[in-house]
């Protein structure tokens, strides 16, 4: 038995849920198909390469994908972003800047969760546009940083139903899904319907799981539903056509660079990326209840798909599938000195840096968790991340963000009275507000705004005046996790106000009422 069988073989028992598909191309031939468990546990309901599942930002290469084939030139369409952000100050994203996740907005699912959204509530389509035209401020000028947002492909997918008169779905069906051969793919937005019997779960081995609840309608950010043979056939078309520089994947994938012709990491709805040091494009996709990946070697003519009906990690297992196809080592996983374990404040951003090492590694934690293998002296790095300790804090290089963080270590306390900090809270940004509880020594806070008022979160303190707001569940998946909360004093050192923030929507003030 090859590496790839025994891999594919492996899905089952390392991704463990109700059920998954997986599937690789080579060479432009399908060389796997695998489908295991349930696509619904109590209606028996089994899971076959035939069954659709939302395939949630994978759908962002294809509302790009449409852009490029559609609307030749994007330049006269910039201006219509404005329509969309009318109390923005500063400068507005190009219709580019938005596709590559440049544009500096903040992302709008985070901000469902300020604006008072609960997990499971009805997001309609007619929610969305009022949400996005509260956008006062961004967190970089357009162009010079990257930071994902679905906004930008919800903006689009506007752009491109204006632009042409017709519908993203019927246009996806004519020029994507139709020439590429995905007989039953489709733009099915609203996430209270799956197809195919279908149902995504919540939960994971430990604790069991349970069917999700979605109230999301979403288009252009996400929204396609596909059976793995549809994404096998967009694979085949991929290698297909590779040899033609107007190819449609060709277009997508041109490397993409920021303003000042530093090269970018991300681009037209794709990421690239490098897998024991192949050259790979692709991108993955969360909503609660469902995860999926995919990815493509074109140096080496391959391709693989990973889609679940639960929470597994779809991305470690398409790695895990590229490493075995081309016969690379996994992984290394080496021990990290317990001495690295430190929590530091960004200042610019606004955000708490963590720092937690382990048997298998160090992990960083910033927005994101990533693994980091310590190298020499007091220095980490990882993919597309290096970090360099020193005296009183750290540097976090992020070359495909072009960003650099310094953040100052902090001084943990152990508890703190969060009576102080009770009351309301106002921000203009959001045109929101925050509630702030505290009784026997446990603090809370809840959000209020445009979409009603959300449920109470846990909150707790790292540091003298910093504290973090736990997100764990949101309508969108993954949730935006911990919130940093900043802790503004008036000269006399009463709480006058708060700044929060979290990777996806980053420094929101707020003022005391």
């Amino acid at each position: 038995m090859d590496a790839l069988t025994r891999a594919l073989d492996g899905l089952p028992d390392q991704l463990r849920g109700p059920g998954g598909v997986a599937g690789v191309v080579r060479n432009g031939r399908v060389i796997a198909r695998r489908a295991w468990g349930f696509a619904d546990l109590a209606a028996r309901v089994p899971m076959t390469v035939e069954t659709r599942l939302p395939i949630c930002s994978i759908s962002k290469q294809f509302t790009c994908a449409v852009l490029l084939d559609v609307i030749a030139e994007h330049g006269p369409l910039d201006g219509d972003v404005a329509q969309f952000l009318p109390q923005f100050q500063g400068d507005l994203p190009t219709i580019r800047q938005l596709a590559d996740n440049q544009s500096g907005l903040r992302d709008y699912w985070a901000l469902t969760v300020l604006q008072g959204a609960a997990p499971e509530q009805t997001f309609a389509r007619s929610d969305a546009l009022p949400l996005l035209a509260r956008m006062k401020t961004g967190h970089f000028a357009p162009g010079t940083s990257y930071s994902y947002c679905n906004a930008n492909f919800r903006i689009l997918a506007e752009v491109i139903e204006q632009a042409t008169g017709r519908g993203l779905g019927d246009l996806l069906a004519e020029r994507v899904f139709g020439p590429a051969g995905m007989a039953t793919a489709a733009l099915l937005p609203d996430t209270r319907q799956t197809v195919d019997g279908v149902v995504g779960y919540e939960g994971n081995d430990a604790v069991g799981h349970v069917p999700a609840q979605n109230g999301i309608y979403w288009t252009g950010d996400a929204g396609i539903s596909a059976a793995l043979d549809d994404m096998l056939a967009w694979e085949v078309l991929i290698d297909q056509t590779r040899d033609d520089p107007t190819g449609l994947y060709n277009r997508l994938s041109v490397p993409p660079t920021f303003a000042d012709g530093t090269p970018a990491f991300y681009g037209n709805g794709l990421g690239h990326m490098t897998v024991g040091g192949h050259a790979v494009t692709g991108h993955g996709g969360a909503l609660r209840g469902f995860r999926c990946k995919r990815l493509h070697v074109a140096g080496e003519r391959l391709s693989v798909v990973v889609m679940l009906n639960h929470q597994a990690d779809a991305h470690g297992a398409a790695v895990a599938l590229i490493e075995a196809a081309l016969g690379l080592p996994p992984t290394p996983q080496t021990p990290c000195p317990p001495d690295w374990a430190a929590w530091a404040l960004d200042d610019a951003q606004g955000l708490l840096v963590r720092l937690a090492p382990g048997d298998d590694g160090l992990t960083v934690s910033y927005g994101s968790e990533e693994r980091l293998v310590q190298v020499a002296g007091d220095g980490a790095k990882g993919e597309g991340v290096k970090v360099q300790r020193s005296p009183g804090g750290l540097t976090m290089w992020r070359p495909e963000e072009n960003l650099t963080v310094t953040a100052r270590t902090l001084t943990l306390v152990d508890g703190a009275d969060g009576g102080a900090l009770a009351g309301r809270y106002w921000s203009d940004e959001l045109e929101a507000e925050v509630e702030i509880t505290s009784r026997d020594g446990a603090t809370f806070a809840g959000f209020q705004g445009l979409l009603g008022q959300g449920p109470m979160e846990r909150m707790h303190p790292v540091a003298a005046d910093i504290w973090v707001i736990s997100t764990r569940r949101s309508m969108d998946a993954p949730a935006p996790g911990d919130w940093t909360v900043q802790v503004r004093r008036d000269a006399a050192g009463g709480v006058a106000g708060l700044v929060l923030g979290c990777w996806l929507a980053r420094g929101i003030s707020y003022q005391r009422r």
